[in-house]
């Protein structure tokens, strides 16, 4: 995740550089858990593959509260709750509070549907850190992408009543050529229902979204919508505004914001590259990890076809730290040991290779991603290819 207003916040004096871990170190990751894999909803970029059925050997109260512990001693500090949809786990509060007890950063990951008048005193009671809500369009675009009708509606009044009752509240989309053209009404609803966070998503081919790759946002159309949001999130702190704008799943965004830098900050280009150097760009299986609904761990959300060890069977701790598989050691290289354009690009020590399982898709976990939007100038393959052809 690229924390775009962090930095630029940086840039303008207004806090110090973030502290980040060393590339590739192995710490206690950021833990996104699935506590269950039913949803109300089909989204067709779904990674989960989610529906409204009940999925079995799923973890019960027990087992799912015996997990929090071991994130606990595992030394875990921030624990994201998502699903399928978390708020249809009939414990999710039960859990929440678990949580809290140990000081967790904790999120809800939701699609919204499912808040309003009859649980909106629970959630508050929850006393979520954050609660992320899915937007993916206006009405008729959102209700098409998420297959419900209504949709949209429902998850802005959802949007509406957390401001309400002032939980801090962030809208995410995943980027696709259907919406691209709705990114400054979508922007704008942020002024409009007072929200302090958007997350910008490119679309990962996992799950459901591995067949809707084909509505990948074309390139020029995700450097267009992450100009928008570099543009809006450094008016936002030249004007004093607190919001945070973040992009994931496609970590050639810092190179992006690096360019967007030397053209409108050039005097700070420099700082620009030393802090994205100090982050180090794509952590999956490193400052990352993920606990299906199963307890199976997985080096993020989008690996569900590779599981490292199960909380039933194995403490968390152990499976992350002691007994690392063998992929969790590849992915913790860095630079990672990637090939094509990948390894021959100039920025690998600032993106690390980008989002993996894009190239596992296409048949190779180690080859070059597919989802990458940079030019062969712009990563120095050109430059490296003419002076080969000098020397010959």
């Amino acid at each position: 995740m690229l924390r775009i207003s962090t930095y630029l916040r940086a840039l303008a004096g207004q806090s110090p550089a973030p502290r980040a871990a060393k590339p590739g170190s192995t710490r206690a990751p950021v833990v996104i858990w699935n506590v269950l894999r039913r949803c109300n909803l089909t989204c067709k970029h779904c990674y989960s593959t989610s529906a409204d059925i009940d999925f079995k050997g799923e973890l019960n109260t027990a087992e799912a509260l015996a997990t929090i512990d071991q994130l606990h001693a595992a030394g875990v500090k921030v624990l994201v709750l998502s699903g399928g949809e978390p708020l249809m786990r009939p414990d999710i509060f039960q859990l929440a509070e678990h949580a809290r007890q140990y000081g967790f950063y904790v999120a809800l990951s939701t699609n919204g549907t499912l808040i309003n008048e009859s649980n909106i005193e629970q959630i508050v009671a929850a006393q979520f850190d954050y609660v992320g809500i899915s937007i993916d369009g206006l009405p008729d675009i959102h209700d098409e992408f998420r297959q419900m009708k209504g949709g949209f509606t429902a998850s802005m009044h959802a949007v509406e009543l957390c401001r309400q009752h002032d939980i801090r509240v962030g809208l995410r989309t995943t980027l696709t050529m259907h919406n691209h053209a709705q990114l400054p009404d979508l922007l704008e609803l942020m002024r409009e229902y007072d929200v302090q966070k958007y997350y910008l998503s490119h679309l990962n081919y996992s799950g459901r979204g591995k067949r809707s790759s084909k509505i990948d946002a074309h390139w020029q159309m995700t450097r267009d919508a992450m100009d928008q949001i570099f543009d809006r999130a450094w008016d936002d702190v030249q004007h004093g505004i607190e919001t945070d704008f973040v992009s994931g799943n496609n970590d050639a965004d810092a190179i992006l914001l690096l360019q967007w830098t030397e053209r409108h900050l050039p005097q700070h280009r420099a700082q620009m590259e030393t802090m994205l150097r100090a982050w180090g760009g794509n952590a999956s299986g490193a400052g990352v990890a993920n606990i299906d609904n199963l307890g199976d761990v997985h080096p993020d959300t989008y690996w569900q076809q590779h599981t490292l060890g199960n909380v039933r069977k194995q403490d968390f701790k152990d499976i992350w730290f002691n007994n690392a598989a063998p992929l969790l050691l590849q992915l913790r290289q860095h630079p990672r040991q990637v090939k094509g354009r990948c390894g021959e690009c100039q920025w690998l020590s600032i993106c690390n290779g980008n989002t993996r399982t894009r190239a596992w898709a296409g048949g190779n976990l180690w080859a070059e991603d597919p989802g990458c939007y940079l030019t062969d100038e712009e990563i120095g393959i050109a430059a490296l290819a003419e002076i080969k052809c000098v020397a010959l």
